[in-house]
């Protein structure tokens, strides 16, 4: 029982169990070794109860003997069975040797009636509220609840658990010299590593402490605090601006503010079994556009919170091929670029992603492309249509090891042609979501470096950045779009987003600006003095209106029923949205122009 309890306490919902009851569920665990061939149950069979996966592999197939999904360590399977009617919905077949736990029926209908955190995660958060404007929308600064409480590293432990009781709170940040923050130490520390292991009260405070934990800076989004401590499964987060230690975030904070759909959606995407649920998740998207927007959140908030979900959608695919394929012959890094790079995905989007081999690895091997292919196959069924470009690691281009993307890099750098100005362009917004991130940190800085160096490939790129030019017209008017499905509308996307997103890249490429965000770069730009001040703010001033308004569009469309794409009829905006919005465009249009002459930056 030892042995499943222990297992079980590191699989979600049983670690939110109390001790006791954790207790009590592990002895209710029936356990058994299974051969590869076995059938554990088949479709429409009474269900003895819910399986959980100990080292096994197991291949779930529908009615029809399709494919449903295929599981691993900490896996469930016979829940929607269960949920329903008690008989079988799938067939599930162990295809590796191993165990597999079973918990008896009624067991588990007990646990959903008892355990709001098992309710929420077998039944999906199916009827969940749809809200979008609270915790993940607030900044981590307005989720504090009170003053940090710290102490020294030499305070002794009797001292520390003393100061936490007298303050009645759970944690205490562990300081140095300046607020600097050292370490956490939390109640389960003081049973855990004192009481537990009988070690000396009087012993000082920083041999119990978690060094250098997780943390966030005030101006994080409140979904940061979710993801990290659904990712992590922790459930308190320090605070720290500038290196001080400023506030602790803790689960009874988010309890005060009801959680949102963001967040919701990514917890559904984590624990999806297979593709077809994360398709049912990600087709909620739209409504949760809508209810952000209606909430007034800022674009960049609801950008950030819809990309989120395409990040939870990848590393769940990544893990679910790896159970299918097994492990990786060497370290991969699954990167994105385009709009998911840039953090900045609308309720339309396609994929664009890469792969990075550690060096040494065999690009040819079948795993990577299996790999490829089973991830592309699946975001393309979750709503991420294939990139119409062919970027995608299923291209063999574009699965390669870490010292053949270098050479790629400096190729285009050191010969700047048409090809290699755009692909250069898509591979300055690489952002990482799985695998060995040190594949491409240390890559993208020496790649960054490299370029702004090249007088002439900078030059080329500032060149590059000036084809999508703003839709202005003659007379304060619009240039649309004559002729077609689109007629007199414009692109808010290739015409609006696009030619900002472009200054920005070349305003950090100048700086040498790690952000790959638009508006962080243009932010960044400016506090580095890159572009004047009041370039600056007109031109972030301008992006923040096109992408409001281009979300508000979507967010229109989907409450017609219809599916939200990036065209807009000025006709349709109020006078003076309209003339805004054409000012906006004058902005855009004015820094392409100042920065082709070589005006308007400051360095």
């Amino acid at each position: 029982m030892d042995r499943v309890q222990d297992f079980i306490a590191s699989i979600h919902p049983y670690d939110a169990l109390p001790e006791d009851e954790l207790a009590r569920v592990a002895g209710s665990f029936a356990r058994r070794e299974w051969q590869a061939g076995e059938v554990v149950y088949t479709h429409g069979a009474p269900l003895d109860g819910l399986y959980l996966i100990e080292s096994a592999g197991v291949e779930v197939t529908d009615g029809n003997g399709g494919l449903v999904s295929v599981l691993g360590r900490g896996n469930s399977f016979g829940e929607r069975g269960l949920l329903a009617d008690g008989l079988a919905a799938t067939t599930a077949k162990v295809t590796r040797a191993g165990t597999v736990l079973m918990l008896p029926a009624e067991v588990f209908q007990g646990l959903l009636e008892s355990s709001a955190a098992f309710a929420r995660f077998f039944r999906r958060g199916r009827g969940a509220a749809r809200g979008g404007a609270d915790i993940a929308t607030l900044k981590v600064a307005d989720l504090l609840g009170r003053k940090p409480v710290s102490a020294a590293p030499e305070t002794t432990i009797a001292e520390a658990a003393r100061m936490m009781r007298d303050a009645g709170v759970s944690s205490l940040g562990i300081t140095g010299e300046d607020d600097a923050l050292l370490g956490l130490v939390t109640i389960r520390d003081m049973s855990n590593r004192v009481v537990a292991e009988g070690r000396d009260s009087a012993a000082p405070v920083s041999e119990i402490m978690t060094r250098d934990p997780v943390s966030l800076p005030p101006g994080a989004l409140g979904s940061d605090v979710l993801h990290s401590m659904m990712e992590r499964r922790i459930g308190h987060l320090p605070v720290v601006e500038a290196g001080r230690f400023v506030g602790m975030i803790t689960q009874t904070d988010l309890t005060r503010v009801q959680a949102v759909s963001s967040s919701i959606l990514i917890r559904d995407v984590a624990q999806a079994s297979d593709v077809a649920q994360m398709a049912e998740v990600t087709a909620r998207i739209p409504d949760l556009l809508v209810s952000l927007v209606a909430a007034h959140q800022r674009h960049e908030v609801v950008t950030r919170l819809i990309t989120d979900i395409a990040d939870a959608v990848t590393r769940r695919l990544l893990a679910m091929a790896e159970a299918k394929l097994g492990p990786p012959p060497a370290p991969y890094l699954w990167a994105a670029c385009g709009s998911q790079g840039r953090q900045d995905q609308t309720g339309v989007s396609d994929q664009d992603n890469i792969l990075i081999l550690a060096d040494g690895a065999d690009p040819a091997d079948p795993y990577y492309e299996n790999l490829a292919r089973f991830v592309s196959d699946g975001l393309n069924a979750a709503g991420y249509v294939y990139c119409p470009g062919d970027m995608m690691a299923t291209n063999p281009r574009w699965r390669q090891p870490r010292n053949i993307w270098r050479d790629y890099f400096r190729g285009w750098i050191d010969r700047p042609s048409p090809e290699a100005q755009m692909l250069a362009s898509v591979m300055f917004d690489l952002r990482a979501i799985g695998g060995d991130g040190a594949l491409l940190a240390g890559l993208q800085a020496e790649t960054l470096e490299m370029a702004a160096k090249n007088s002439i490939f900078v030059a080329h790129m500032i060149g590059n950045s000036l084809k999508h030019q703003p839709p202005l017209g003659l007379i304060r008017g619009f240039a649309t779009i004559r002729s077609g499905q689109h007629q007199g509308h414009i692109d808010m996307k290739m015409n609006g987003v696009v030619p900002v997103a472009d200054l920005a890249r070349v305003y950090a490429l100048k700086g040498r600006l790690s952000p790959v965000n638009t508006r962080a770069r243009l932010e960044a730009a400016e506090d580095r003095g890159v572009i004047s001040g009041s370039g600056a703010r007109d031109l972030i001033a301008a992006y923040d209106l096109i992408q409001t308004l281009r979300l508000e569009n979507q967010a229109a469309l989907v409450r017609a029923g219809r599916k939200p794409d990036n065209f807009l009829s000025p006709a349709d905006l109020p006078d003076f949205e309209r003339s805004h919005l054409r000012d906006a465009f004058v902005v855009v249009r004015s820094m392409q122009s100042a920065l082709g002459q070589g005006k308007g930056m400051l360095s």
